[in-house]
């Protein structure tokens, strides 16, 4: 009876575990997301060839 208790507490404990590192995971997800948001509209302004400007 002891171990069956000392397994269940075990298993509580993975279920806990398990359920915080989805919560960090899915805050990193959303983290990134809300980062692509705000720097979308920050891309290149020039094109490939302008980059350089030619020397007479």
């Amino acid at each position: 009876m002891f171990a069956y208790r000392l397994q269940e507490i075990r298993s509580a404990d993975l279920i806990e575990a398990a359920a915080a590192h989805r919560l960090a995971r899915e805050a990193r997800r959303a983290r990134r997301a809300a980062s692509r948001k705000t720097t979308a509209g920050a891309g290149r302004v020039r094109g490939p060839g302008e980059e350089f400007v030619q020397v007479a």
